[in-house]
C-alpha cells in the first residue's frame, strides 16, 4: 500500500507524517508519470482539502525535495515541476527525459545509459558519480508526422530519419 510506503519513507528521513505530506505525496502517486507543478498539485489538493493554501503547497514540496523525498525537475519551460522519482531510486539517480521542442511532451525513460562513462571517471580521474540528470531534446513522433504532412505552417523542424 503506498500509504504505508510513504509514511515509512517520511519517518525514515526523520519527518513527521502530516496530512499535508501525505496528501501531496498520496497526488504525485494518482499521476504517474506526469511533472506537476506547484500550481497544479495546489488544484489537485483543493479538491480533496478546500482550506488548504498555496503557501503550504509550496513548503511541502520544498521540505520533500529538500529530503530527496520527491525530485524537483525543469523542462526549460519556465515551471518548476515535481515527480516521485526521490522513493524509488536506489542507484542514487533519476530516471531520464526526452523532451519534444515542438510540442513540450515530456517522455520519462529509466535505464542507467551512463554507467560506463561513469566508470570510465572513476578509472581515470578516481571521480565518483552520486548523481546525474539527463535531457535529450528533440521532436516526438507526433510532431515529426504532422511536420512531413504539411500541418505545421510555422515551425521549421529539420528532420533526419
Amino acid at each position: 500500500m503506498e500509504q504505508e510506503k510513504f509514511k515509512h519513507i517520511l519517518r525514515t528521513k526523520g519527518l513527521k507524517v502530516t496530512n499535508q505530506r501525505m496528501l501531496i505525496l498520496n497526488l504525485m502517486a494518482k499521476h504517474p508519470g506526469e511533472h506537476l507543478t506547484a500550481e497544479e498539485l495546489y488544484d489537485l489538493a483543493k479538491q480533496e482539502c478546500p482550506e488548504i493554501g498555496l503557501a503550504t503547497i509550496y513548503r511541502t514540496v520544498q521540505v520533500l525535495v529538500d529530503l530527496s523525498v520527491i525530485d524537483k525537475v525543469r523542462f526549460n519551460d519556465g515551471f518548476a515541476r515535481y515527480e516521485l522519482g526521490g522513493l524509488t531510486r536506489e542507484s542514487g539517480h533519476h530516471h531520464h527525459h526526452a523532451i519534444c521542442s515542438r510540442c513540450g511532451k515530456v517522455y520519462s525513460f529509466r535505464g542507467d545509459l551512463l554507467d560506463t562513462l561513469e566508470q570510465a571517471l572513476y578509472d581515470r580521474e578516481g571521480f565518483i558519480v552520486t548523481d546525474h540528470e539527463v535531457k535529450l531534446y528533440g521532436y516526438c513522433r507526433e510532431c515529426r508526422e504532422a511536420t512531413k504532412r504539411g500541418q505545421d505552417g510555422n515551425d521549421k523542424m529539420e528532420v533526419k530519419d
